[in-house]
C-alpha cells in the first residue's frame, strides 16, 4: 500500500530502491532510511531541448522520519506550476521500485531564453507585479464586500435567524442520532473563535471556543494523530449515537496545505472539567456518588448496547475507559469522550471494525488479558468486559471521595488506581507483574464496610475488576443495582 498520509510503520528501518536521489556516497541501486522512514518514487516534467518537449524525470530514493520527510510525502496536495508527483510507501523493502506516480502534463514549453531581448526579465518580472497587485486588490475588495454582507445578515449556511443557538440546531437536524449534516458542521468549524487552551495531551490540544457567543470545546490533534480524529469523528457520527452521557458531538473539520493540516474536532464544553480533575477538589455526598456512578454506567450500557432497526446502532466498546476520559456536566452528572481507540461490532457481518490506530490505551487501566496479550481479538464481548475493569477501577476512584456520618474528613484523598504499588507512569511490564502475575487490586478502606451505599459499590468493583473477564458484571447490571440504590438513597432522604 501507498503510504503518503499516515506516519511510518517500519521500526528497523528501509532499504529503498534509489535512482537519482541516492545519498552522496552511493551510487544508484539501493539506500537505507532510518527507522520510522519512508521510500519514495517521484517525478518531474522537465524540459528535453534536443527533443524540444517536455519529458517526464523519475526518481527514488529515500526519506528521514521525521517531520520534513513526513511533509515531503504530502507534496502531492500542493498545485505545482510544473508537472510533478512524489508517492511515499513503508510497508516492505523496496517498495518504491515498481511506484510510478501520475501527473497532470502542462503541454506549454518553457520560452526560449535565447529569443528573448536583454531587458526581457525586467518587463516580466514587472507584469507578474502588476498582475498580482490587480488580484490582491480584487480579492482584498471581494472579503471587504462580503464580510460586510454577512455582518448584516449573517451566516445564512446555519440558520435563518441569528438567533439559533447550536441546541436548536441539533434539534432541527436529520433526527438520525449522528450529528449536523456535514456541510453545517464545516460552516460552524470556519465561525468558531479560540479562546484559551484548557488542556494538553497525546493526542494534541483542548481550546475553550466560542460560537456565536456559545462555549464550545474545540479539540486540535497533532498532525501525526490523524487516525486518532478519523476515527474519533467517525465514532461520533454513528447513528443515534447522541445521548445524554455521551460527550455531544457539534462538528468536525480538516484544514490546512501542504505544509501543515489543522484537524478539529467542536463538543460541547463543559466548565467543571476531567472527572479525574472534580475528584481531586471535590468531596462527594451520597446523592451526588450515585448521579456520577449512574451516568457514567449509563453512558457505557448505551456504548455496548446494539440498536435494530432500518437504521440501527453497532455496539461500541470504548478500549480506554478512565476518569481524564470522562467529563463532569453541570448537573452532576457525568459524559464519556474520547473515542480515538474505540471499536465497533458490526452484526449484520459478523465484523469487528477496529480501526487501524498506532495509539494504545492507558497501561494504568488495562485490564489483564490486555497486559499479559491474551484477550480474544475476534470476539467483541472481550472488548465490552475490559471495558468494564476498566469501570471498576473508575467507581473505586469516585467512592474514595465520598464521605460517610456527615463528616468532610472522612473521605479518602484522591488517587489514581495502584497508586501505591506502580509509579507514576507505569510500563507495561510493571502493570503487568502487579496485575497479572501478583493479582494486586486497588485497596478496599475499611470504613467502606459499615456503610450500606459504599459496602454494596464495593462489591459491584470487586466483580468489575474480576481476573477472569467472563464472571465481571455487564454494564448493563451495574446501572440496574445503582439505580435501585438511587432510588433507595432518594426515599431515604425524602
Amino acid at each position: 500500500m501507498f503510504d503518503s498520509m499516515c506516519p511510518a510503520k517500519n521500526l528497523s528501518g528501509l532499504t529503498c530502491y534509489c535512482d537519482g536521489s541516492c545519498p552522496s556516497d552511493k551510487q544508484n541501486g539501493t539506500c537505507q532510511t532510518r527507522p520510522g522512514g519512508h521510500c519514495f518514487s517521484a517525478v518531474e516534467e522537465i524540459w528535453d531541448s534536443e527533443q524540444e518537449e517536455l519529458v517526464p524525470e523519475w526518481s527514488f530514493g529515500c526519506l528521514p522520519p521525521d517531520e520534513q520527510g513526513f511533509m515531503q510525502c504530502k507534496g502531492y496536495l500542493v498545485p505545482h506550476l510544473q508537472g510533478k508527483n512524489i508517492v511515499c510507501c513503508n510497508d516492505s523493502d523496496l517498495c518504491n521500485r515498481d511506484i510510478f506516480p501520475m501527473y497532470k502534463s502542462h503541454s506549454t514549453p518553457p520560452p526560449n531564453s535565447q529569443a528573448l531581448p536583454s531587458d526581457a526579465p525586467l518587463i516580466i518580472l514587472a507584469v507578474i507585479l502588476s498582475v498580482c497587485l490587480i488580484i490582491f486588490s480584487l480579492g482584498a475588495i471581494l472579503v471587504y464586500q462580503r464580510h460586510k454582507r454577512n455582518k448584516e445578515r449573517g451566516p445564512c449556511l446555519v440558520s435563518g435567524s441569528e438567533s439559533g443557538t447550536l441546541k436548536e440546531l441539533i434539534d432541527q437536524s436529520s433526527g438520525s442520532g449522528s450529528g449536523l449534516p456535514l456541510l453545517v458542521q464545516r460552516t460552524i468549524a470556519k465561525q468558531i473563535q479560540l479562546s484559551q487552551c484548557v488542556g494538553k495531551g497525546r493526542y494534541g490540544e483542548v481550546w475553550l471556543a466560542r460560537w456565536r457567543g456559545e462555549k464550545v470545546a474545540v479539540k486540535i490533534f497533532f498532525t501525526l494523530e490523524e487516525a486518532s480524529w478519523f476515527r474519533e469523528t467517525e465514532i461520533y457520527q454513528t447513528v443515534l449515537m447522541r445521548h445524554d452521557n455521551i460527550l455531544g458531538f457539534i462538528a468536525a473539520d480538516i484544514k490546512g496545505t501542504g505544509s501543515w493540516t489543522q484537524m478539529l474536532l467542536i463538543t460541547d464544553y463543559h466548565e467543571r472539567g476531567s472527572l479525574h480533575d472534580y475528584l481531586q477538589s471535590t468531596v462527594l455526598d451520597y446523592a451526588s456518588l450515585l448521579a456520577v456512578c449512574l451516568s457514567i454506567a449509563s453512558g457505557v450500557v448505551h456504548l455496548h448496547t446494539e440498536i435494530f432497526g432500518t437504521r440501527g446502532k453497532p455496539a461500541i466498546a470504548h478500549r480506554d475507559i478512565k476518569s481524564k476520559n470522562i467529563l463532569v456536566k453541570r448537573n452532576g452528572e457525568c459524559a464519556i469522550a474520547d473515542f480515538g481507540l474505540a471499536v465497533r461490532y458490526l452484526s449484520e457481518t459478523g465484523e469487528i471494525d477496529i480501526a487501524p490506530n498506532a495509539r494504545v490505551g492507558t497501561r494504568r487501566y488495562m485490564a489483564p488479558e490486555q497486559l499479559d496479550e491474551s484477550l480474544n481479538t475476534t470476539c467483541f464481548d472481550s472488548f465490552k468486559m475490559a471495558d468494564m475493569y476498566s469501570v471498576g477501577l473508575v467507581l473505586w476512584e469516585i467512592c474514595r471521595r465520598c464521605a460517610t456520618g456527615g463528616k468532610v474528613s472522612t473521605a479518602e484523598p484522591y488517587a489514581l488506581p495502584y497508586h501505591d504499588v506502580v509509579p507514576n507512569d507505569p510500563d507495561f511490564e510493571e502493570m503487568r507483574l502487579a496485575v497479572c502475575v501478583k493479582n494486586l487490586r486497588p485497596v478496599i478502606p475499611q470504613r467502606w464496610d459499615s456503610d450500606p451505599i459504599l459496602c454494596t459499590m464495593s462489591k459491584l468493583m470487586t466483580e468489575c475488576w474480576h481476573s477472569n473477564p467472563a464472571v465481571r458484571l455487564t454494564a448493563l447490571r451495574v446501572k440496574k443495582t445503582m439505580s435501585k440504590l438511587h432510588i433507595d438513597n432518594a426515599i431515604k432522604i425524602v
